[in-house]
């Protein structure tokens, strides 16, 4: 059997180390390309003692660099990129990675042939949603330099489907979270606030009614979609994934109050408030991936309470 190789950038990741023991399993060995600055590199270390893990360290916008390392792959994995809250705060920075980053692995895929590419895209390309829940062919309306970034590198991969044969899938990321998350990560840090204060016996502060709601999808079911668009016939599309629940933050205070077992209730600073909504439609994702979550938002909430203890 001819070797399975991945080309995984931002392979040092939160994500990347629930889908790499995923990918181990089922036969493929993984070269690593990530710049490490914010990399966990005790778990890298890990997956490189496997001796079916490399580590190249290097940044998605030396073109050559990427060139050279994609070299003897037959899959990549595309997750390098600079995150919503700091596209806002230097939106230079966001399009040098990102656009740049999308050009160097998408062109150098699409010479060296690869067999597929996935692509790490995400939810907010819809902007706020004028309907739940929300599907790959509604109208995209990308707020941020990281959403704008992230609309304009699905469209770059048509491009290079159409020029050179690319077969790709973006998957277009929910609410994720999960075990071994950085606390300050953009739209969960909701959760390891309030479990921090919970902890504390204080109860969680919620802006408004607490309405505003989100998809969250837990890591491990989401790694189960990525190597799924790594393998799938179908290919060449936008792929949601999501749970398809729209879990609002009061209902979230409620099951992480229970998950923690103390006796609070939340406390509401009333102001104004942008309420957003999202829920992903995931027939598509059931459709061509075969894949549906398999946790709920109560049972990984427990589970992540459980892990921070």
């Amino acid at each position: 059997m001819s070797e399975k190789k991945v080309f995984f950038t931002g392979g040092g990741g939160f994500i990347a180390a629930h889908v790499i023991p995923l990918l181990l399993e089922g036969g493929y060995t993984v070269r690593i390309f990530d710049n490490m600055t914010r990399g966990d590199r005790a778990r890298v270390g890990e997956f490189v003692a496997t001796g079916k893990v490399e580590l190249v360290e290097q940044d998605v916008r030396y073109g050559g660099a990427v060139r050279e390392a994609i070299r003897g792959c037959t899959h990549v994995i595309h997750f390098a990129t600079v995150s919503i809250n700091k596209s806002i705060a230097d939106p230079h920075e966001s399009i040098d990675i990102n656009m740049m980053g999308n050009q160097n692995v998408f062109a150098a895929a699409a010479d060296e042939g690869v067999q597929r590419l996935v692509f790490a895209s995400t939810a907010s390309v819809y902007g706020d949603p004028k309907r739940l829940p929300m599907h790959e062919d509604d109208e995209l309306r990308p707020l941020t330099p990281y959403c704008i970034s992230k609309r304009a590198g699905e469209d770059l991969l048509g491009f290079y489907e159409r020029t050179k044969g690319l077969s790709w899938n973006a998957l277009r990321f929910f609410n994720v979270y999960g075990p071994g998350q950085k606390i300050e990560a953009y739209y969960t840090s909701v959760i390891n606030h309030f479990i921090k204060r919970l902890r504390a016996g204080q109860p969680p502060v919620i802006d408004g009614r607490g309405d505003q709601s989100m998809d969250f999808v837990h890591v491990s079911d989401l790694a189960r979609g990525v190597v799924a668009a790594l393998e799938s016939e179908q290919a060449n599309l936008p792929i949601n994934i999501g749970t398809g629940v729209d879990t609002s933050i009061a209902t979230l205070a409620k099951i992480l109050i229970e998950a923690v077992g103390v006796d609070v209730q939340p406390e509401f600073n009333e102001r104004d408030v942008l309420v957003s909504r999202r829920a992903a439609d995931i027939g598509r994702a059931r459709e061509v991936l075969g894949w549906q979550p398999r946790i709920s938002v109560e049972e990984g909430m427990r589970a992540l309470v459980q892990d921070s203890e």
